[in-house]
């Protein structure tokens, strides 16, 4: 799904009953691509219709045929962009494959996903550790290296051959001139801080993070408020989440007066 979406993915965890995903939607690449690639792309998880096929056929268009078309490749361009549409088949591609091991039909899932915007570099580090730690904290894994189905193993067993996973966004290192596209952040640090991090939580030694990794360092975040950010991170926060300036930002954006989030950013994050 996210070679078809102009979505990647950073980080996930799936559990027996739920799933956690961290997703960088590329809303630029969506511009860029041509008419012709959004469509290829539409119908690879939909058999768009009679006038898309045609297109994509090579058969001549008239004008209005061209105008239609064009107000649908606008639409469809928007949704591969879109996170709402990207849960939507995803959710509903396991429903159908749940309801067909069970032999019943109806309902899957209890309610439509849950989004939190994350505003900068701490509240990411925050939530792709609370995400890749999950199985840890349920204790389905030791480790997180043996965390079937979540990131973290798979970009540790990359890593141990001197790669990143092409399915996963690739860590870009810290921030710098001319930084490429990825996630801000030196791939061993992040590894080492998530094992770091683990340990803590099963060991029950709250703040024991003294000596910190430079990545926790270069975020300023205190020890024993990132134990906190990444055991509690979904009970703590809901909607945006980001340091003061970042959450005023967003909020004068989208036009939003009222910040939330913002005494709980200010004590965690600063």
């Amino acid at each position: 799904m996210a070679k078809v979406f102009c979505i990647e993915v950073c980080g996930y965890a799936v559990m027996s009953n739920h799933t956690h995903i961290v997703l960088y939607v590329d809303d630029k690449k969506a511009e860029r691509l041509s008419d012709k690639a959004i469509v290829i792309r539409w119908h690879k998880l939909f058999k768009g219709n009679w006038l898309t096929q045609k297109y994509i056929n090579g058969d001549e268009l008239s004008e209005s045929e061209r105008s239609m078309l064009a107000a649908d490749i606008t639409e469809f361009r928007l949704r591969l962009a879109s996170i709402s549409w990207f849960m939507r088949v995803l959710n509903e591609s396991i429903a159908r494959r749940a309801n067909e091991e069970d032999g019943c039909t109806g309902r899957f899932w209890e309610g439509r996903f849950k989004s939190q915007a994350l505003l900068d570099t701490a509240a990411l580090a925050a939530c792709m550790a609370y995400v890749d730690l999950n199985p840890i904290r349920a204790k389905v894994a030791d480790t997180p290296e043996s965390s079937d189905y979540a990131s973290i193993k798979k970009r540790i067993e990359r890593a141990r051959q001197g790669k990143q996973p092409k399915s996963l966004r690739r860590f870009a290192g810290n921030p710098r001139t001319n930084m490429p596209s990825g996630l801000p952040f030196d791939l061993t640090y992040y590894i080492q801080l998530v094992e770091l991090t683990g340990r803590c939580m099963r060991a029950g030694k709250r703040g024991c993070i003294s000596d910190t990794e430079p990545l926790l360092a270069r975020l300023q975040i205190e020890p024993d408020n990132w134990l906190k950010l990444t055991t509690r991170f979904t009970k703590i926060f809901h909607g945006a989440v980001g340091r003061k300036q970042a959450i005023t930002d967003y909020c004068e954006h989208l036009h939003k007066k009222r910040r939330a989030n913002l005494a709980q950013s200010e004590r965690l994050l600063c």
